[in-house]
């Protein structure tokens, strides 16, 4: 009996955690290109060249939905994935990697590392879809702020409809997306216009939109 009840435990908490390595498995991808570059920048590993060749063809080009000529015939299309695997620097993935723990726990934790995976690539994709209609750049996007925001759309919907249901004010959901709305505000202005506010648009609908289609109510809501 005491055998049975410890494997029922390790199988518990193996359940608790195997969930989240979706997670690392993101982190792992984006840190370990961003550390991989970073080096070739220091020229530890490769050339400095690297960066400037990663970024020419995985890079988010929105001139590639246009008249422009790729680097090879699949890149308009592998590029809306690429780009959200890659950063422009350290400082900047460890930001995106931070929000992504502090954002994807709880989203694992209420639809599953599945169709985390389905709501995370939608937004990177709403993402690539904002940013390559409305920018009027012709520098690439790269980071994964567009699936970043599309987890922060879900969890919005989300916050709303348990709210309602219990008859619950509305005023932190709408204080989150106005506190979202400032946080871009200053971004744009400190970055003096190079934040990809449209990718960020384009992924918090995604989520917005997406949410309810996957939800997962938690117990007693």
């Amino acid at each position: 009996m005491g055998r049975f009840t410890h494997m029922f435990n390790t199988t518990n908490t193996q359940k608790r955690f195997l969930p989240f390595g979706v997670l690392w498995l993101i982190f792992t991808v984006c840190v370990g290109v961003e550390l991989t570059l970073s080096a070739a920048d220091f020229g530890l590993v490769g050339t400095p060249a690297w960066r400037g060749f990663v970024y020419q063809n995985g890079g988010f080009w929105p001139g590639l939905w246009r008249d422009w000529q790729p680097n090879f015939p699949a890149q308009p299309y592998l590029m809306i994935v690429s780009h959200g695997f890659l950063h422009g620097g350290i400082s900047h993935t460890a930001f995106n990697m931070i929000a992504l723990f502090s954002l994807g726990a709880p989203v694992v934790s209420r639809v599953g590392p599945r169709l985390f995976i389905v709501l995370y690539m939608v937004s990177m994709l709403g993402g690539a879809l904002g940013f390559g209609l409305l920018t009027r750049e012709i520098q690439p996007m790269v980071g994964a702020s567009g699936a970043l925001f599309g987890l922060v759309g879900a969890i919005a919907a989300w916050g709303f409809s348990d709210r309602k249901r219990a008859h619950l004010g509305m005023w932190p959901i709408r204080k989150m997306v106005l506190m979202l709305l400032v946080l871009n505000l200053v971004l744009f202005w400190v970055l003096d216009g190079q934040l990809a506010w449209e990718a960020h648009l384009g992924g918090f609908l995604a989520g917005l939109i997406l949410a309810p289609l996957i939800n997962r109510s938690p117990a007693g809501v």
